[in-house]
């Protein structure tokens, strides 16, 4: 998304008090009976220690009494619309309802046909430059690109992309996956590039290949996902992934080892997921309801638990009904002044780059 997007999540307070009527509406007694008639609810690479899931997940379930049949909790977004084709005419438990994915992917998938439209009642409160004008896709919550770093290896944390070429981290640093299918993996790439001068889209992209190209070269690059574990381990003592999720990490790990987040003073490349319902949905009514939990004030207020900026925080914000001890669990505002959020376009020009240029680029199938 571009900067224009970044304008618009700030909301007026004229604005909120338009929306407020809509920020406490409940899903219909219809669509709950319709919903619990179904029984259940299948969801795909929602892992536990992602912008909370697992306390969303719970307190989706307490509401409502609805199973979660949860698939693949580590599968990357493209993953997500394979088990959609994979399953078109499969009403079992293999078939996924909903999607989570990076916002590249809510266009492919309704261009593919894979996804169907549903507004929900908070709709007028989620930017418009953040959901499909029909419903097909929508924003959910959005942050930026940082890196991990064991603080008992590295009491003195690299604080940039540049800093990480130095032969100090040699053997030290890790992506989470293969950028050409995970959109996290290919936007810490975008964003290396970013750091290297790339202006956007397959420039940005392929700058960001050449960093890690270099940082394979001099020894730096590890051949292992990051991970809690690997960090923990210090098999990957750096690794990069949204700021969320190595904030729960951090938590996670209580200190044992040490662990700071760092947001990488030369970018600061800001990502947002997008929901959507499968246009195969095996329980339509269960993904309705499902929707309408996570964009409500008590949903959106789960992902912030979480570190995930939710999409409608400004607008929370303003009415006041973000918990000011939650507020102040968060990084400092001034640490994400200077994010830059990279438009469709360009995340289709990186999609295409990464998938062009990766393997042959890094000597990987």
């Amino acid at each position: 998304m571009t900067n224009q997007f970044k304008a618009s999540l700030t909301v007026s307070v004229a604005a909120a008090a338009l929306s407020a009527a809509t920020a406490h509406a409940e899903p219909s007694q219809e669509l709950i009976d319709a919903a619990k008639a179904e029984g259940m609810l299948t969801t795909i690479a929602l892992p536990h220690s992602w912008c909370a899931y697992g306390d969303v997940i719970a307190g989706f379930k307490a509401k409502y009494g609805i199973e979660v049949n949860e698939l693949n909790p580590n599968a990357g977004s493209a993953d997500e619309l394979e088990a959609i084709k994979a399953n078109k005419g499969n009403t079992g438990p293999q078939a996924p309802d909903v999607i989570d994915v990076g916002l590249s992917f809510g266009p492919a998938a309704k261009d593919e046909g894979l996804i169907q439209p549903y507004k929900v009642s908070t709709w007028d409160s989620i930017p418009d430059d953040a959901k499909d004008p029909d419903g097909y896709w929508y924003g959910d919550y959005y942050g930026v690109l940082g890196f991990a770093v064991n603080s008992d290896i590295f009491p003195e944390a690299p604080k940039s992309f540049a800093d990480l070429k130095d032969a100090q981290f040699a053997n030290s640093v890790a992506l989470q996956g293969d950028p050409r299918t995970g959109n996290s993996v290919m936007m810490a790439v975008y964003a290396a590039g970013t750091a290297e001068g790339g202006t956007a889209g397959a420039d940005a992209l392929n700058k960001g290949i050449a960093f890690f190209k270099g940082l394979k070269e001099n020894g730096n690059l590890v051949p292992v996902n990051g991970s809690a574990q690997n960090i923990a381990q210090g098999t990957t003592p750096i690794y990069f992934d949204w700021d969320y999720n190595l904030l729960a990490m951090r938590d996670q790990l209580a200190g044992n080892p040490p662990v700071e987040v760092i947001v990488p003073e030369d970018a600061v490349i800001a990502g947002v997921y997008v929901q959507a319902i499968s246009a195969y949905a095996p329980h339509p009514n269960a993904a309705k309801l499902w929707m309408e939990y996570l964009y409500s004030d008590e949903g959106q207020l789960g992902w912030l638990k979480g570190y995930c900026h939710p999409i409608r925080f400004n607008d929370m914000t303003a009415r006041g009904v973000i918990p000011q001890e939650m507020l102040d669990n968060l990084p400092p505002a001034e640490n994400y002044a200077k994010a830059i959020f990279p438009s469709l376009a360009e995340q289709s020009e990186a999609k295409q780059a990464v998938a062009d240029n990766w393997g042959k680029e890094m000597g990987v199938q």
